[in-house]
Formats: structure tokens, C-alpha cells, sequence
């Protein structure tokens, strides 16, 4: 009977230990080989496991253009699309001995079909990719917090996260909403998996996305659990998944805090580390963004212990997969009704449309002079610095790239609405500091994880590399140098949660007004009046240090965006 029991049990597979409930093997339901070893009670002396890793899809179902930095100049390869990226990896995962595949955030925001069914149509998707473990990043949240639970708790494979509890107001921090950490066993060894979302997430993102949750610092609690992992639960590898970014996740690995961390599986920067960034503590790596990247962690164990790792970061290049038939049917079965709109040209543009410059940008220039055709009379317009939205460099039988409503919601998710008000010149400067430490600040706890602020009307020269508050050397608005006492209009897009006087997190806003327009609303309106656009940038920000094709905010490391 006991040995019945044991043979039963063992045959259940992975320990959520987060839980402490023994759950099913998280490679039961797929369809490849060698997912997830059995319990086992002795340690095999010699073997290999392999860990996959995608992070930032951001919906992206379909190939799609990417961008490649080769030899200093830009080059385009059709990359991803789920159902690609499905046999890539079955493939990947045919060839290993155990492996274990998971995804570290940002699954439910970034294209029309995610907006249209509020993140709903990506389930049967990922369930069908038959991932082992889930992070929710930063972008989890966009629905709010009840849809992001329903959502997270419709994936198959279990959840992570030490970071993020429930909020019971008046201060009061309640549980975590999803289990801390999971244990994965395989031929008599644990393998810890220890999650965490980037904790800036009130400020980065609109503040009622995340209301009702509070989030913190990693370092408050990542101790605690290593040593749980480590020497209670006996786990030969702790892997930290985290979504906090690349700068951040570097500075983990050198915070003593991070003692006994083996590697940082890494994510929400869309960064693409080629070769592990060695911390004090743990190395660090990141698998690039849109399904157009698989992370493979290698491991060789000798009697239970790791006496080797190598790591690679595997290009998904589309034109080179067959495509995988159970993925694409589930993506026809759920696109089927909004495909028509999603596909509908509402523009072209002459140039390549692309968001991967720290500085400036073909989509972001689009989007401020859609503005700025809008509103003609508003001094400085103003976009966020964000880095999602895979390239558009394909043209049709015009000779333009075509722009349709789907390629609008990849720039845009959120059609949010246009917001305009008066501010001095002084607000401006600080503003610019603050904004640009966001992104380049020294102490890396202090990095938003976007790019640089998107302005047309204002001219800044500044040093990226400079020291907090100081980096800012000229300001021009209409061709003038910066007048701190003189009142500028502005314009940009409203967050949902800020306050009536907040602008582009600029506060204490003059004659602030919600006009009777969207972003959406916006682009359509100058991409019917002007197309083809070439919006190439102007120049409007420039570093004094650094070039205008600056790849990644990580300095001081080895590594390069390519």
C-alpha cells in the first residue's frame, strides 16, 4: 500500500510550494516530451534541465516586423506570432532532456483583440502554449484588479509573486494575492522559482488600474524566502522571475539582499541580454519582447548539485517555423469577429514605423504630430515614453506601410483622452529633470523602465549620463530659450486615477481641460487628412552624451541591445 501511495503521489509531479498543495505536473496537458520530470525519490547522478522563458508579447499574435541592430543600422525580419513561437518551441523543448517553460508578464495589454475582449481572447491562447509557470508584469493590471485575477486565474499553470498583496485600506496590507514562490522537482531535486512585479506600478501606470493592491520592494522580502527556498526547502537553484526591468534587476543581483539567488530571469525593459550579466550575487538576463525571443537556461547537475549553466537567446524568426495548426486555429477561432476592423488601413506611412530609440522615434513623432495637427494653437504636446509596440516596416502594393486600426491599438492600447493646460517655465525644467532622471537616474531604484519623455514644440539639449537635476543644459519653445516666469500651454493624454491639475505627471497644472477628443481620435483624424506621413524625428531632444541611437538605459555592464 505504501508503495502504491508513493508511486501515486509521485506521479502528481511539481510541488506548488507557495500553496504547500501538491498540484498536477505542470507539463501534464502538453504535447511535447520531457516537460516535467516525476517525483522521484533518489537523486539521478548526471542530467541536464532547461528552462524557457518569453516575457512583453503584449499581445502580439500574429509575425510581425522586428527590429535588428547589425553592423550600427537598423534591419527588419519577420519574427513571433504565437503560433510560430508554439513550434519553436516544441521543438526546443523535443530536444531536452527536462524542461520547463515559463512567461514573466505583460500577456494581457498591447493590441485591439487584448482591448476588444479586455485580455479575454489571450487565455485559450496561452493555455494552448502549455506554460509551466506565470509572472504578472506590470501591464497585468491595465483592466484593473478583479480582471487581472480572473484573467491570471484562467491560465492553467500556476501564478508567482512575493510582491503584490491585497490592499484593505486605511494602510492595511492584506495577503498576497498569488502564491510567493513555486518549487519545480525533477529526478530528486528542487528548482525555486521566487516572483516579483515591478513595485512602481502606481506610478507608471495610471493609479486606478492598480487600486485595491499594494505592491513593494523586492529587497523587503527577498531574503526571507531564498532562505526558505534555500534552506528549508533544500532547492539546489533558485531562480528569481521578476518584472522590474533590466537596470533594476541588475541592481538585485548586487544587493546582498539577493544572497543565494542563482540567475534574475528578467523582463519588462524588452531588453535582449545575449550573454548573462554577471551581478555580485546572481547573473541576470532578459529574453527581448513580442514572441520574437526564447530565453533557454541550460543546466548540468551532477549529485544534485549544478556544476554548469549556459544561456542563449534564441531568435523566433517566423519565415523559418511552420506555423503550429492547434495555436492557429484558437487565434482564428478567437480574432474571427473583430478581424475585419483590426485589419481595416486607416493610413500609410513612407518610412518605418519602430519604438526602439531611448531618445526619439518614427511612431512616437506620428503620434505628436497627429497632435499637434490637432490642436494647433498649444505651445509644447506631449506623448509618454513608452517602448511597446513591435515594428511596421512592410509596404504593400502602394510602396507605402500600410497603418491600420490594429497597428493604432499596438501604439495606442489605451485610446485615452486628450488633456490640455497651462504651465511655467519652471514647472517645465523640473519637470524635464524629474523625467529624464526617470530614465537615466544612477540609482536604478529610481528608473521608471520607459524611454524618454516625446515633446514637438520644445527643443532640449541635455547630458543622459549627468548628475540628478543637472541634466537639462538648454530649453527652446517656439525657437525662444525657456522663460521660467512665462505661461506655456501643453497638451497631452489623461491617466486615468491622476488628479484634475496633473498633466503627463506634470502636477499643479493651470486651466486644465479634458477635451472632446481621444488619441484614437487624433490619429485617424491626421492620418485620413495627410497620409503618407514620414514622420521621421526632428531632433526635438538631443544628448550631449550619448547618440540619438541609443539603444538600452544599462550602463556600466557588458551588454548590448542587437
Amino acid at each position: 500500500m505504501k508503495k502504491s501511495r508513493r508511486s501515486f503521489i509521485a506521479k502528481l509531479g511539481a510541488l506548488s510550494a507557495g500553496t504547500g498543495l501538491i498540484s498536477l505536473a505542470p507539463g501534464c496537458a502538453s504535447d511535447s516530451k520531457n516537460q516535467t520530470a516525476e517525483l522521484d525519490d533518489t537523486i539521478k547522478e548526471n542530467f541536464k534541465l532547461t528552462i524557457f522563458q518569453t516575457t512583453d508579447v503584449h499581445c502580439q499574435i500574429h509575425p510581425h516586423d522586428e527590429l535588428y541592430w547589425e553592423n550600427g543600422e537598423s534591419i527588419f525580419k519577420k519574427a513571433g506570432g504565437y503560433a510560430n513561437l508554439h513550434t519553436f518551441i516544441q521543438q526546443e523543448r523535443a530536444k531536452a532532456e527536462n524542461s520547463f517553460l515559463i512567461d514573466t508578464g505583460d500577456m494581457f495589454q498591447g493590441s485591439m483583440l487584448s482591448v476588444k475582449t479586455e485580455g479575454k481572447a489571450m487565455v485559450p491562447i496561452l493555455n494552448g502554449m502549455s506554460y509551466d509557470l506565470y509572472l504578472p508584469g506590470n501591464w497585468e493590471v491595465v483592466y484593473y484588479k478583479n480582471a487581472m485575477q480572473d484573467l491570471m486565474g484562467s491560465l492553467n499553470a500556476p501564478k508567482v509573486c512575493a510582491n503584490m498583496y491585497h490592499d484593505l485600506g486605511n494602510g492595511q496590507r492584506g495577503e498576497l494575492i498569488f502564491p510567493p514562490y513555486y518549487i519545480w522537482r525533477v529526478n530528486g531535486v528542487k528548482i525555486g522559482f521566487l516572483g516579483y512585479n515591478d513595485h512602481l506600478v502606481p506610478n507608471r501606470q495610471s493609479p486606478n488600474y492598480s487600486e485595491g493592491i499594494i505592491f513593494t520592494k523586492p529587497e523587503d522580502n527577498v531574503a526571507h524566502y531564498v532562505d526558505v527556498l534555500k534552506n528549508q526547502e533544500k532547492c539546489a537553484f533558485v531562480a528569481i522571475v521578476s518584472h522590474i526591468g533590466l537596470s533594476q534587476e541588475i541592481a538585485l543581483a548586487n544587493n546582498s539582499a539577493a544572497e543565494g539567488v542563482d540567475y534574475i530571469l528578467g523582463a519588462d525593459t524588452h531588453e535582449r541580454v545575449r550573454k548573462p550579466i554577471q551581478g555580485k550575487y546572481a547573473k541576470v538576463v532578459q529574453p527581448g519582447a513580442f514572441g520574437s525571443f526564447l530565453g533557454k537556461l541550460e543546466l548540468t547537475f551532477e549529485k544534485g548539485k549544478v556544476v554548469a549553466d549556459s544561456y542563449e537567446l534564441m531568435d523566433v524568426l517566423s519565415d523559418e517555423i511552420k506555423a503550429s495548426e492547434k495555436i492557429e486555429k484558437i487565434i482564428e477561432t478567437v480574432e474571427a469577429p473583430f478581424k475585419a476592423d483590426i485589419e481595416t488601413v486607416i493610413g500609410y506611412s513612407t518610412i518605418p514605423l519602430y519604438r526602439y530609440f531611448v531618445i526619439e522615434n518614427p511612431i512616437d513623432q506620428m503620434v505628436l504630430d497627429a497632435l499637434e495637427w490637432n490642436m494647433p494653437d498649444i505651445d509644447i504636446v506631449l506623448s509618454n515614453g513608452f517602448r511597446f509596440c513591435p515594428p511596421n516596416a512592410t509596404p504593400d502594393q502602394t510602396g507605402n506601410i500600410p497603418i491600420t486600426r490594429g497597428n493604432v491599438y499596438d501604439m495606442l492600447p489605451v485610446d485615452s483622452i486628450v488633456r490640455t493646460g497651462k504651465v511655467t517655465g519652471l514647472q517645465l525644467m523640473n519637470w524635464l529633470e524629474k523625467e529624464l532622471n526617470n530614465v537615466f537616474a544612477e540609482d536604478a531604484s529610481k528608473r521608471f523602465g520607459g524611454w524618454v519623455i516625446k515633446f514637438k514644440g520644445m527643443e532640449v539639449e541635455f547630458n543622459a549620463f549627468g548628475n540628478e537635476g543637472e541634466r537639462v543644459k538648454s530649453v527652446k519653445v517656439a525657437g525662444q530659450p525657456l522663460d521660467l516666469n512665462k505661461l506655456y500651454s501643453i497638451s497631452a493624454c489623461e491617466r486615468d486615477g491622476d488628479p484634475a491639475d496633473v498633466v503627463c505627471r506634470m502636477n499643479n497644472v493651470k486651466d486644465v481641460v479634458n477635451k472632446d477628443l481621444t488619441l484614437h481620435q487624433v490619429m485617424q483624424s491626421y492620418l485620413a487628412n495627410n497620409s503618407p506621413v514620414t514622420p521621421t524625428p526632428k531632433g526635438a531632444a538631443k544628448a550631449l552624451d550619448a547618440p540619438a541611437t541609443l539603444l538600452t538605459q544599462v550602463s556600466g555592464v557588458d551588454y548590448n541591445f542587437r
